[in-house]
């Protein structure tokens, strides 16, 4: 028996397009699957998240991490599953770390022992550990960055080196709210073409 016999058409296309992307880095196929699944997972995650800015990060990462580990799918079952579950895995270790680093300052809330914790602020500091990561994989993206055309790559830096807004951006570069969003999405699909056929994993 085929092992794809079971899949039904649409998984049976997403299947042939997984594996031209994965034997020939058909940067094609790598978009068409974009394309198949970017709304519809997008409104996935604002229905989880209530959050549009969220959303968009969620999904800009919901695909990179598939196209990341995009050898490791097996058709048991369709492609859509696998990357949908890789989507809803990651929104939720996100909406788990914003609920834990949020929460009153002004209500008190108890521990266990009934002890006041309404002082006691989480630190917002990484350990060495993690802030050597934090720095290596931004040492990696400055790199991968680099490689986008000008106007993308000020976009991109302005986004998430010096974490201005999508208002302050175009407040910046005197462009549409609607133009900015658009170009910024175009240029972090760029950012995938490129750290797909990069040699560093970020």
């Amino acid at each position: 028996m085929e092992i794809t016999s079971h899949l039904t058409d649409k998984a049976l296309r997403d299947y042939k397009l997984v594996q031209q992307a994965i034997n020939s880095g058909n940067q094609n196929a790598y978009a068409e699957l974009l394309n198949n699944y970017r709304d519809s997972l997008y409104f996935m995650l604002l229905k989880m998240t209530n959050n549009p800015v969220d959303a968009d990060d969620l999904t800009i990462e919901a695909f990179g991490k598939a196209f990341k580990n995009i050898h490791q799918y097996t058709p048991d079952y369709a492609f859509s599953t696998w990357l949908f579950k890789i989507a809803s895995n990651n929104c939720i270790d996100f909406i788990r770390k914003k609920k834990k680093n949020t929460f009153s300052i002004d209500k008190p809330f108890d521990n266990n022992e009934g002890d006041d914790l309404s002082n006691n602020l989480p630190s917002q500091t990484l350990d060495p550990e993690e802030e050597l990561i934090k720095d290596q994989k931004i040492k990696l993206m400055r790199q991968v960055v680099e490689k986008l055309k000008p106007h993308y790559r000020t976009l991109i830096e302005l986004r998430y080196f010096k974490e201005y807004s999508y208002e302050e951006i175009a407040q910046e570069l005197e462009l549409p709210l609607g133009t900015v969003k658009a170009q910024l999405f175009r240029s972090r699909e760029f950012l995938y073409n490129i750290m797909k056929n990069s040699k560093e994993k970020i």
